[in-house]
C-alpha cells in the first residue's frame, strides 16, 4: 500500500493499467472462528474450528466442490484398479508449499504414516484404517512398511485399501490425509504448528500471524498452484467465544462472517432482510456422552433412564431456537441408504419419541437400576464447554432430571481446549457433545464409537458393534453394507443406550451483504477461497 501511494503520488497525468492494478483495494475477509483450537496440525486436530484454519492453508490430493463432489487438488488425475483396490493418483508438478519447495509423493506418504503412527496419538488414525494395514500399524501389529502406501516416484503414489470403498475420494480430501513436511515436523516437533514462521502449509493461504486466543491471519500464498483463482487477498479468524460478543462485533462491521449468535436473536435476525442472516444445513448431531465406564453411567438402564427423561421438543423450541429438529437417532437425515433414492435415517425408523419426554420408561428404568424416584443416585456432574448456548441447555437438562427422574445433577463448564482434553480421557459423568459429517455416508457418524476410534468420547465399548462396523467397512455388497450400519446404531441406541442424542444440527450463521462466494458446507466448513466483496 506505501509503494502504490508512492507512485501515485510521482506520477502525472493518467495511469497505467498496473499502476491501477497497484492500487486495487486488498480484499479482507474477517470470520470469526471461535474458540482457539486445540491444534492445527492435520494429524492431530479433531475439531471444526481447527479444520477450518487446515482447509485454507493445506490441500490434499482430492477437493470437494461446493456440492461436495471430489475434484482435482495436489492430483491432478487419479485411475482405480478394476477390482477398487488400487488407487493410482499423479501429482501435478507445480503444486508447492508455501515456501517454494515442490510438494511430492513423499510429502503425503510421511504424513499417512505419522498420522497412523501410534506414538503420534491421533485422535483420526481410524480414518486411515481403509488403506492396507493402516488399523494392523496403528495397533502394533504391522510395520509402516507393510502399509498398502507406495511412492513410485515424486509425482505417483499408488494407495492399495483393505476392501472397495464407495466414499474413499471423500476420504482423500479430509484433512488427516493432507501432507506435512517431514523436515519442519522433525526440526520443530509439536510447536511447529503453533508459530506462523514454522507453520508451512501448501494449500491456498499461509498464516501470516498467530495471537494466541485473538486471531490468526491468513494471507494469499503466492506459491499456490492456482492462486490467481483465489479471490480473498487476506482472511483473518477472529476467536471470540461469547455469542453476544460475536453478534456485537458483526453488526458494528468488525467482522464479516459468525455462525454463532444469541439463540434469542435468532427470531430477530431472521426477520430483518438485511441482517444477512442464513439458515443452513448441516450434517451432524448434538447429543450427550455417557461416561460408559464408570458408574452409574456403566448402566445401560441408567443411561437409558437419562436419555428418556429429555424432551427433545422442548430443546429446540424454547432454547436453541435455530430450527434444530429433535433426534431420535444418532445418524440423522441427508445420508443415502443402499436405494439412494431413500434415507437412512428413514430407511431404519425412531428408537424413541423425540417429541415428548417418557417419563414414565425412564422412572421405569431408573428404578430397575436401583434408584427407585432417584432415591440413593449418586453425586452426577453434567460438564460442557464454555458458551452461552451450551449452558442454557445444560440448565434445561438439569431441570428435566430433576422433575422427571428425581436425580440432582451438578453442571460444570471448562474452557474449550480444556474440556476436549478432559472429555477425551474420560475424565467426567455426562458430558456434552456434538459430531458434524466428515463425509456423506453414515459411516462418517457411526464409525466414530467403535472401541479402536479416537473419537469415542463415551467409552463406548461393544465387540458385537465393532465386528458390525467391520464388515460394513469391507463388504462389496451395498445391502450388505448398510445393514450391518442399521444394526450397529441398533445396538447402540436400541440396546446401549450409550448416549443421548439432542438435536439434528442446523447451521444459522450471517454473512455481511455483499459478500459472496462464500461455502457454508454441510460438513460444517465455512470456505472462502472464492469469496469476494461485491462491487469492490
Amino acid at each position: 500500500m506505501v509503494l502504490s501511494v508512492a507512485i501515485a503520488g510521482c506520477s502525472s497525468g493518467t495511469q497505467k493499467p498496473e499502476q491501477q492494478a497497484q492500487q486495487k483495494k486488498e480484499t479482507v475477509i474477517r470470520y470469526n472462528l471461535g474458540a482457539q483450537p486445540e491444534t492445527i496440525d492435520p494429524a492431530l486436530n479433531s475439531a471444526v474450528d481447527g479444520a477450518n484454519v487446515i482447509l485454507h492453508t493445506f490441500e490434499g490430493l482430492v477437493n470437494l466442490d461446493e456440492h461436495q463432489q471430489p475434484v482435482p487438488g495436489v492430483a491432478e488425475k487419479w485411475e482405480v484398479s478394476n477390482d477398487g483396490l488400487v488407487w493410482t493418483f499423479h501429482l501435478r508438478k507445480n503444486a508447492k508449499w508455501s515456501d517454494g519447495q515442490p510438494v511430492t509423493a513423499k510429502d503425503f506418504a510421511y504424513a499417512w504414516k505419522r498420522a497412523l503412527d501410534p506414538a503420534t496419538g491421533a485422535e483420526y488414525a481410524y480414518q486411515l484404517y481403509y488403506i492396507k494395514n493402516g488399523q494392523a500399524f496403528n495397533e502394533g501389529k504391522a510395520t509402516a512398511d507393510d502399509l498398502g502406501i507406495k511412492v513410485v516416484d515424486d509425482y505417483t503414489i499408488e494407495v492399495t485399501l483393505e476392501a472397495p470403498t464407495p466414499y474413499i475420494l471423500q476420504i482423500f480430501a479430509f484433512p488427516t490425509l493432507f501432507p506435512v513436511r517431514q523436515d519442519i515436523v522433525e526440526k520443530y516437533g509439536d510447536k511447529w504448528a503453533q508459530q506462523a514462521d514454522t507453520y508451512i502449509g501448501n494449500g491456498a493461504f499461509k498464516v501470516s500471524e498467530m495471537v494466541y486466543q485473538d486471531h490468526i491471519t491468513m494471507v494469499k500464498n503466492e506459491n499456490y498452484w492456482n492462486k490467481d483463482a483465489i479471490k480473498p487477498d487476506k482472511l483473518i479468524f477472529t476467536e471470540m467465544t461469547d455469542e453476544s460478543t460475536m453478534l456485537a462485533s458483526y453488526e458494528n462491521g468488525e467482522v464479516d462472517v459468525i455462525d454463532n449468535m444469541p439463540s434469542e436473536e435468532i427470531s430477530r435476525l431472521q426477520n430483518d432482510p438485511n441482517s444477512g442472516f442464513v439458515l443452513g444445513a448441516n450434517l451432524g448431531t448434538y447429543y450427550i456422552d455417557f461416561n460408559n465406564q464408570k458408574p452409574p453411567f456403566n448402566n445401560p438402564l441408567v443411561r437409558k433412564a437419562f436419555s428418556l427423561a429429555i424432551d427433545r421438543k422442548a430443546i429446540v423450541e424454547n432454547v436453541t431456537k435455530g430450527g434444530q429438529l429433535p433426534a431420535d437417532a444418532f445418524v440423522g437425515p441427508g445420508f443415502p441408504d443402499a436405494d439412494p433414492t431413500k434415507q437412512f435415517h428413514d430407511v431404519q425408523g425412531p428408537f424413541y419419541d423425540a417429541t415428548k419426554a417418557n417419563v414414565e420408561e425412564a422412572k421405569k428404568a431408573l428404578a430397575e437400576a436401583g434408584y427407585p424416584d432417584g432415591k440413593g443416585f449418586p453425586k452426577v456432574t453434567y460438564l460442557y464447554n464454555e458458551g452461552q448456548g451450551h449452558q442454557n441447555i445444560a440448565q434445561a437438562l438439569q431441570e428435566m432430571w430433576k422433575q422427571n427422574l428425581g436425580v440432582e445433577v451438578e453442571l460444570a463448564s471448562q474452557e474449550w481446549q480444556v474440556f476436549q482434553e478432559t472429555r477425551r480421557r474420560g475424565d467426567y459423568d455426562i458430558a456434552r457433545d456434538g459430531w458434524l459429517a466428515d463425509y456423506t455416508d453414515p459411516m462418517t457418524m457411526l464409525d466414530l464409537f467403535t472401541s479402536n476410534s479416537g473419537n469415542n468420547n463415551a467409552q463406548y465399548k461393544n465387540p458385537e458393534y465393532d465386528a458390525l462396523i467391520d464388515k460394513a467397512k469391507k463388504t462389496n455388497n451395498e445391502a450388505e453394507r448398510m445393514q450391518a450400519m442399521h444394526d450397529a446404531q441398533q445396538l447402540l441406541l436400541g440396546q446401549d443406550w450409550a448416549v443421548a442424542p439432542l438435536y439434528f444440527y442446523t447451521d444459522p450463521y450471517c454473512v455481511k451483504p455483499g459478500l459472496k462466494g462464500v461455502i457454508a458446507d454441510p460438513l460444517g466448513f465455512k470456505r472462502f477461497h472464492f469469496a469476494y466483496w461485491e462491487n469492490q
